[in-house]
This record gives C-alpha cells, sequence and structure tokens, in this order.
C-alpha cells in the first residue's frame, strides 16, 4: 500500500514522494526571464522534501503571460534562467517540472498587489486579449477580447511546442499543460467562453479539439520517456459551462493522444458558480478518484490537502496517485519533514540534503530549540 512518501514513477521518472508544489505566479520575471529570486524560491522546496517542484506557469507566448511580469519560454534567451532552476531543484533532490499555459481572455492585469485591474491593450504593460470567442470574462476583466482566427489556433500550437522543445533544453523532466482556472485551454473546453461555430466549438469533440491538437504538438517534441500531463479544468460550477461528466469523457480522449497523468481543478470560466466548495477539505479528491477508477490513469489534485493526515490517508485509500501543495508550499519550504514528523515517518530527514539531514539527526535534544518538539512531546499525546 502506497502512502505520502513512497517513491511514484511516471514513465521514466521516479518522484521520492508523492508530494508536489504547484505552480504559483510570482511577477518576478523581467521580460520573462527568471533569475535569483526563482532559483532560491523553488531550490529551497526542493531542499524541503518536495518531491516535484513547479516554478509558476511558464507562458508560452508574450500574450500569454498574466502580467508583464511573469515568467515566460517563447525565446531562446529564457532557457539560461529556466536551467538555473531545474539544476537546483535536481542538486536538492527533487524532480523539475514546467508547466506550459496561455492566459487568454485572463491575461494583460496588474501585478495582484497592485489592484489586479485589467490593463488596456494601449497600455505599457497591457495588450490585446484573444480567446475562443469575442467573449470578455467580465467582473474586473472588462476589456474587449478578439476572437482567434484557425490561423492563430494553429500559431499557439506551434508556441506550444516550441515551448516544449526549451523546456527539454533547460533540463525539466515532466511537463504539464495548463487548461483550467479560465485560462485560454479552459476556455475552448467551456460553452461559457467558447461560442464558435466552427470546429473548434460546439460539440464536446469541438471544445476538445483544440487539448488534443496541443497535446498531439508537444508530444511530437516532448520525449515519450517523460511525463506529459495536463492541469484540466474539470467543472465549471454552472449550469452552463463545463460539467465533470464532460472532464471524465475528456481524459479518456487525452489519454489516448498521449496523456500521462490528469491534475485536475476547476475551470474557472466565470465567478457565477453554484455552490463554490472551496472552503471544504479535500474537495477534488473524489472527482480525481472517479477519473482515476473510470479512464484508468494517474490523478493528482490539489486544494485543501495541507493537512498531513488526509494528504496521506487520500494516498493510502489509492484515491490519487499525487497531492498538489500551493499556499502550504509557499508557508512551509519544509512541508514534508513537517509532515513526516506529524506522521511518525521513521526517517523524516531524509527528505533533506544529508549534510542537512545530519546536523538534524544528530543533534535531537535540542530540537525544541529549533521548534520540532518530537510527537509524543506535544501537549495531548499519548
Amino acid at each position: 500500500m502506497p502512502d505520502l512518501f513512497s517513491p511514484f514513477t511516471l514513465k521514466d521518472v521516479t518522484l521520492r514522494n508523492r508530494i508536489a508544489m504547484s505552480p504559483m505566479t510570482m511577477h518576478r520575471s523581467v521580460d520573462g526571464a527568471m533569475g535569483d529570486y526563482h532559483v532560491m524560491l523553488y531550490g529551497s522546496r526542493a531542499a524541503g522534501g518536495f518531491g516535484l517542484v513547479f516554478p509558476e506557469q511558464i507562458a508560452i507566448t508574450p500574450e500569454g503571460r498574466t502580467t508583464s511580469a511573469c515568467a515566460g519560454i517563447w525565446d531562446d534567451r529564457h532557457v539560461e534562467g529556466l536551467a538555473r532552476v531545474t539544476r537546483i531543484i535536481r542538486e536538492m533532490g527533487g524532480v523539475p517540472a514546467i508547466q506550459l499555459g496561455h492566459t487568454g481572455r485572463k491575461g494583460s492585469e496588474q501585478k495582484p498587489w497592485e489592484g489586479k485591474r485589467q490593463l488596456p491593450p494601449d497600455h505599457p504593460d497591457g495588450w490585446q486579449l484573444k480567446a475562443p470567442s469575442p467573449i470578455s470574462y467580465g467582473g474586473r476583466y472588462t476589456y474587449p477580447v478578439e476572437e482567434l482566427t484557425v490561423e492563430e489556433i494553429a500559431g499557439i500550437h506551434r508556441a506550444y511546442a516550441q515551448a516544449a522543445r526549451r523546456a527539454l533544453d533547460a533540463g525539466f523532466e515532466w511537463l504539464e499543460m495548463h487548461f483550467a482556472h479560465g485560462y485560454l485551454g479552459a476556455s475552448f473546453f467551456s460553452p461559457l467562453a467558447n461560442q464558435r461555430t466552427d470546429r473548434y466549438g460546439g460539440s464536446l469533440d469541438n471544445r476538445l479539439r483544440f487539448h488534443l491538437e496541443a497535446l498531439d504538438a508537444v508530444r511530437a517534441v516532448w520525449p515519450e520517456r517523460l511525463p506529459l500531463t495536463m492541469r484540466l479544468g474539470s467543472d465549471d460550477l454552472h449550469p452552463d459551462g463545463v460539467q465533470f461528466d464532460e472532464a471524465v469523457v475528456a481524459v479518456g480522449r487525452m489519454k489516448a493522444h498521449g496523456l500521462d497523468l490528469a491534475d485536475l481543478s476547476i475551470g474557472f470560466n466565470t465567478d457565477e458558480m453554484t455552490d463554490p466548495p472551496f472552503a471544504r477539505m479535500s474537495f477534488m479528491v473524489e472527482r480525481g478518484a472517479r477519473v482515476r477508477r473510470e479512464v484508468g490513469i494517474p490523478v493528482g489534485v490539489s486544494w485543501n490537502l495541507g493537512l498531513p493526515a488526509i494528504a496521506d490517508q487520500v494516498i493510502r485509500d489509492e484515491l490519487i496517485d499525487l497531492v498538489f501543495l500551493g499556499r502550504p508550499a509557499l508557508s512551509n519550504p519544509h512541508w514534508p519533514v513537517w509532515a513526516a514528523r506529524e506522521l511518525s515517518h521513521p526517517d523524516p530527514f531524509a527528505l533533506v540534503p544529508e549534510d542537512w539531514g545530519w546536523w538534524l539527526r544528530n543533534f535531537r535534544a535540542h530540537e525544541a530549540c529549533i521548534g520540532w518538539p518530537a510527537p509524543a512531546e506535544r501537549p495531548g499525546a499519548a
């Protein structure tokens, strides 16, 4: 029976445990390039024990960013900074993963702490938004959206393939495509955003065409020995949007096109959601278990899995294969070590580099001084 700290092998890649750091946009890049900040952030999480480490969503085109300060991979000059990140992750024992994306109609924003408002196309840090249909997202996303032509769609697929080639050059060993959270892939899948009347709109087959063609383009350059995964917007939580039954069918179709693992999330194609579940613990696990069972593909999910006992149990029950952690990974760079101690793992310090582990194992008398009392010493412990 696997547990949270069991190795996980997908294709020719083996993770030391089932804990992944989710991609989270940091808005720290200059002209799309990564620097010292990113080396620090992702290297420290690999050193802290995460088995799979994603930097933020990496834009395949300049117009695919959320803000002008987001990371990119549309130019060969971006490879150098990304390679620094992959080297430190690997040196610290993690597997470097990349998430390729295009924000579609949810791009051209200010940084969140500057207001997160959408910027007009003529702003120095803004650009013209494009999407499957000329429909603004709404809410704070108010500027007009242009409909992508069929030729432009083909160009985006080429950009995905070129980005995958650069990702390989930079040393990434796991590639994920971000087709959730209202971004471009998610909007093609959703009737709320996609009202096209050509072969990319209407039926489920047509709305899924963008995904399958993107997978085919990436799989053609991404080695078969390395995992190719997708974060899928599997439910819009809206009666007129994507329904989860459609997502189950979609994952099966994508598996036939080379998808190796489904990372399931919410579509976020509207803010008008019915009974949003975001306060409920591990609410995506049941959905993930269904896809895993019915499609026969490995599955990872995120959302409210930051308590070690819950994260461990969903792996032990074989409901999902990987636990994706976002904010818990930011708040605690050594979350896996903390979780191992909470779960009475026999050697939690095996998760950190061996020099750190030696110091921590051999000075247990000082554990209280470093803020890690042994489980038996905690108040209320048996």
